[in-house]
């Protein structure tokens, strides 16, 4: 069977709150390269992305254009487009692009790999894996069954419940779907969400969009305890760490 097309949405509109920092965390150097790279880096060397679609923040792409994409040759990055007020603003903006042809062309019958762009640590073999899974589901994400126990609290923040713990996964980027199936789930989310937020849904990810607007069950991929997402100073720490012992 031929390759469908997997054409790659990277997350970088974020800002350095969490981070106590004026710089947004994806231009934070990371063992002398911007956090962005590794995750482009990734995509770039892989055989599984065949192009990808970049968002940032609009008052920033001509800065990710010169500084990252140019700078470091990152061919694969087809377009870059400003993100939204929210996550899923941006994840649409992007699947706009891929759908309705504002790339070398669009991508309708093939799988979009949304990553977040704080994660650093994407792999080939976390890409192999989920490309394999979404040929067979259409939709997976990427994660790993938590280590900890979890608890459930209630308003008052006492423990409500104790879901068994290996049913419990903590959930990562890659999150990879069918084209078509994404895009679609999308444009109802987006004609929806006042009525979502109305009645007290928060959408938290891709993987929720498709368990909300489609009956297609998403699959859980192992990704790895590694793919960590940058969020605090603590965890650039962390990341320098896993840099250093590999």
């Amino acid at each position: 069977m031929a390759k469908k097309r997997c054409t790659a949405v990277v997350l970088a509109a974020g800002s350095g709150k969490r981070m106590g920092s004026d710089v947004a965390k994806q231009y934070m150097l990371l063992c002398g390269k911007p956090l962005i790279w590794y995750a482009l880096h990734a995509i770039e060397q892989s055989s599984v992305i065949d192009d990808c679609v970049l968002v940032t923040g609009a008052e920033d792409i001509s800065y990710v254009r010169d500084e990252i994409v140019k700078r470091y040759g990152f061919q694969k990055v087809d377009k870059i487009v400003a993100g939204g007020e929210e996550r899923y603003d941006s994840v649409y903006h992007a699947l706009q692009v891929i759908a309705d042809g504002d790339m070398a062309a669009p991508n309708t019958d093939g799988y979009v790999f949304i990553h977040d762009g704080a994660r650093p640590f994407l792999t080939e073999e976390i890409l192999e894996r989920c490309y394999v899974e979404v040929q067979k589901s259409r939709a997976c994400v990427a994660g790993m069954p938590v280590k900890d126990t979890i608890k459930i609290a209630d308003e008052k923040g006492y423990a409500a419940q104790t879901p068994e713990r290996g049913l419990v996964w903590q959930i990562q980027t890659p999150q990879v779907f069918d084209a078509a199936l994404i895009v679609d789930a999308y444009r109802r989310l987006i004609q929806e969400k006042d009525s979502l937020a109305a009645r007290g849904i928060k959408i938290t990810d891709d993987a929720m969009v498709v368990e909300t607007f489609t009956e297609l069950p998403v699959k859980l991929v192992h990704g790895a305890y590694e793919n960590i997402k940058i969020t605090t100073p603590e965890d650039l720490v962390i990341a320098e760490a896993f840099l250093d012992r590999g």
